[in-house]
């Protein structure tokens, strides 16, 4: 079944989906932005639970509960350092879109948000990267999760979702 995809305005550390992603760095720990105001918001254990899992290679994915969120998993991604475009940076991200379905619907998660993944610090061309994001979504054909939700921190990035949404 493929899922319903949407963009919103918010914060994703607000999310009732069932799983939020986090974009992660390699060693799962406790970094700026989304992944900031994730570890903030999830409070005591999730560092822990991270540390547990030994880091996560840039394209993949791992959960962890979701402590004091809302969401019951965090799926922690690890979106490309954006190097100009062709170090493989636009696999290494659909592979995060992609693994994070994937370790999402294995949860039995059937609703999952995601930031606009390595957009931020990584400083992957929003547009670029929104199109990577969509397209991978679109793609995947999951068994459980019925909507992904693109979390969008503002408006340039709410408008670029909806742009890439309208367009496909």
């Amino acid at each position: 079944m493929k899922p319903r995809l949407e963009a919103v305005l918010g914060d994703i550390t607000a999310e009732t989906t069932d799983a939020v992603v986090n974009a992660a760095n390699t060693a799962l720990a406790r970094g700026a932005g989304v992944c900031g105001a994730i570890f903030a918001r999830a409070g005591d254990g999730l560092a822990e639970a991270c540390a547990a899992l030994g880091g996560c290679a840039t394209g993949d994915a791992k959960a962890t509960p979701g402590f004091s969120l809302a969401a019951r998993w965090i799926v922690h991604a690890v979106g490309p350092v954006w190097h100009g475009g062709d170090a493989g940076e636009p696999e290494a991200l659909a592979s995060a879109y992609a693994r994070s379905l994937a370790v999402a619907d294995e949860l039995g998660a059937a609703s999952i948000s995601f930031p606009a993944i390595s957009t931020g610090i990584f400083g992957y061309p929003l547009d670029a990267a929104t199109h990577v994001a969509v397209s991978t979504c679109r793609a995947a054909d999951p068994e459980h999760v019925e909507v992904v939700r693109f979390v969008c921190f503002d408006a340039a990035t709410l408008a670029a979702y909806e742009h890439e949404l309208g367009e496909s």
